[in-house]
């Protein structure tokens, strides 16, 4: 597979610069054309997470796969990013910029967001606030944030959960998304950990074929 070269820059944030690393998706991807483009968030900045994260940037090959753009990027006080860590208050604010920022950059008509553990938090609560076309939420460390926005999610779910996930209870995951009205899509890896060492091929092949079936019915 040829080497996809990424852009990266620094933008506009709310509480100063944020760092963005954003592709176009693959020409021959199978929504390739549709004006789409996604923004993944990543891991606890606390505990060494960035837009680097191996599941990020799993998660943005996956969504350029199917030819969606995508933007990654660190929240504040990551990297480059200005700013310090908010407790996930300030980073929906960051997301919202970057999301705003990428929807302008690739004339996108739809927005597609994405999260790996603390970044699921930040996704979920700007799911209330900003128009979101899909959501994605891989290892949610649900019962430390906010995971139902007012009202429910406005977009379709899908949510992945690691059967031997040591940071995140998988029996509350599952609890809480057979809760939510719609039911997400949920993909469940049993013999995956909180963070898929040796499952990174098959979490994004698992995720292509799912975000195949949930995105063809978005307009």
């Amino acid at each position: 597979m040829p080497a996809v070269r990424e852009d990266k820059l620094s933008i506009p944030g709310p509480a100063g610069a944020l760092e963005v690393a954003c592709r176009e998706g693959s020409a021959d991807g199978r929504f390739a054309g549709r004006g789409w483009c996604a923004v993944v968030c990543h891991p606890h900045p606390l505990h060494g997470g960035t837009m680097d994260n191996k599941v990020v940037t799993t998660l943005a090959r996956a969504y350029g796969e199917l030819g969606v753009d995508v933007t990654r990027f660190n929240f504040r006080g990551v990297g480059a990013s200005a700013g310090v860590h908010d407790n996930g208050v300030g980073e929906v604010g960051d997301l919202r910029a970057v999301a705003a920022w990428s929807r302008e950059r690739f004339a996108a008509s739809q927005l597609l967001l994405a999260g790996f553990s603390f970044g699921c938090g930040v996704v979920s609560n700007a799911c209330g606030q900003i128009p979101v076309a899909h959501a994605l939420l891989v290892a949610p460390p649900v019962g430390r944030y906010n995971f139902r926005p007012v009202g429910g999610y406005p977009c379709p779910v899908c949510v992945v959960m690691g059967g031997r996930d040591e940071l995140v209870d998988p029996a509350q995951v599952h609890a809480w998304a057979e809760s939510l009205t719609p039911r997400p899509e949920l993909i469940a890896m049993p013999d995956a950990g909180h963070f898929f060492h040796g499952q990174l091929v098959d979490l994004r092949q698992r995720l292509v074929a799912t975000l195949v079936r949930q995105l063809a019915g978005i307009p």
